[in-house]
C-alpha cells in the first residue's frame, strides 16, 4: 500500500523551519533566513537578471541533456546487445566514468577556448558514460523470448524498437533521465563558473566574490525549483503513462 501523498510534503517544510530557526539563533550574514533569500530572489526576478541567467543555463542544460541522452542511449544499446562491442569499449567507458568533470572542462577550454561549444561538449562528455552504463544494463536484460517472438512474427525494426525494446528499456531510460538532469545542471554550473560570462554558475561566482550567501542561495533555489517542476509536471506523469503503455504494448505484442 502506497503512503499518503501528504507525506511527500513533510520533510521539506521541516527543513525550512530548521533553517529559519538556525538563522535566528546564529544571527549571522553567512546564514541568511529563508525570508532574506526569498527577498533576494524576488529582487533578481524584478530586475530581469534572474530570468536572463536562468534561461541561459536552462538552454545549455537542455542541449547537453538531449545530446548526452541520444549518444549514451545508442552506445548503451550497442554495448548491451554486442559482447564484442562491450569488450572493446568497456575500458574506454570506465576511463571516462572516472575522469573528473573539472579535468574535462579545463582541457576543453584550453584546447578550444572559452566558447559555448566547448562548454556544451564538456558537459556531454561527462554525462554520456553514465547514460551508457545504465542503458547497457537494460539492453542486457531484454527478454530473449520476446526477441524470438519478434522473429517468428517478422517484426520490422521499427516494430521491434516500439514493442519490444522501448517498454523494457523504459525504466532504465527514466533512471538515466533523472540522474542526467541532476548531474548535468551541476556540471553546467561549473562550466559557467569557470569560463562563461552569463548563466546561474556565473552569478554564483559573482556572489562568491563578495560573500553574498543570500545571492548564492537565491540563484541555487531558482534552478532547484525549475528541476522540481520538471520532475512533477513532466517526468512523473510520463513515467505513469508509459508504464500503462508498456503493459498495452506487451499485450499487443
Amino acid at each position: 500500500m502506497s503512503p499518503p501523498r501528504w507525506t511527500y510534503w513533510i520533510a521539506l517544510p521541516v527543513g525550512v523551519l530548521l533553517w529559519a530557526v538556525l538563522a535566528v539563533i546564529l544571527d549571522n550574514s553567512l546564514l541568511p533566513s529563508p525570508l532574506n533569500v526569498m527577498g533576494t530572489l524576488i529582487q533578481a526576478a524584478e530586475t530581469g537578471e534572474l530570468w536572463h541567467h536562468l534561461g541561459v543555463t536552462l538552454r545549455r542544460v537542455l542541449i547537453a541533456f538531449i545530446l548526452a541522452m541520444a549518444l549514451g542511449t545508442a552506445l548503451g544499446v550497442f554495448m548491451g546487445r554486442s559482447r564484442t562491442a562491450n569488450a572493446l569499449l568497456d575500458p574506454l567507458l570506465v576511463l571516462f566514468l572516472n575522469l573528473p568533470a573539472l579535468v574535462t572542462i579545463i582541457l576543453l577550454y584550453v584546447w578550444f577556448g572559452l566558447v559555448e561549444a566547448a562548454a556544451i561538449f564538456a558537459v556531454v562528455i561527462n554525462k554520456v558514460p553514465n547514460v551508457a552504463v545504465t542503458v547497457r544494463e537494460g539492453a542486457r536484460s531484454i527478454d530473449p523470448k520476446l526477441e524470438q517472438m519478434a522473429q517468428v512474427y517478422r517484426f520490422t525494426p521499427v516494430q521491434r524498437i516500439a514493442h519490444i525494446w522501448t517498454p523494457q528499456l523504459f525504466p532504465y531510460l527514466m533512471a538515466a533521465t533523472r540522474g542526467g538532469l541532476a548531474l548535468i545542471w551541476k556540471i553546467v554550473l561549473v562550466v559557467e563558473l569557470l569560463g562563461r560570462s552569463d548563466g546561474i554558475g556565473f552569478q554564483l561566482h559573482m556572489a562568491f566574490q563578495v560573500f553574498d550567501v543570500a545571492g548564492i542561495l537565491a540563484y541555487s533555489l531558482a534552478f532547484i525549483l525549475v528541476v522540481q517542476l520538471i520532475e512533477l509536471v513532466l517526468l512523473q506523469p510520463l513515467e505513469s503513462r508509459a508504464s500503462r503503455w508498456r503493459k498495452i504494448g506487451f499485450g499487443h505484442a
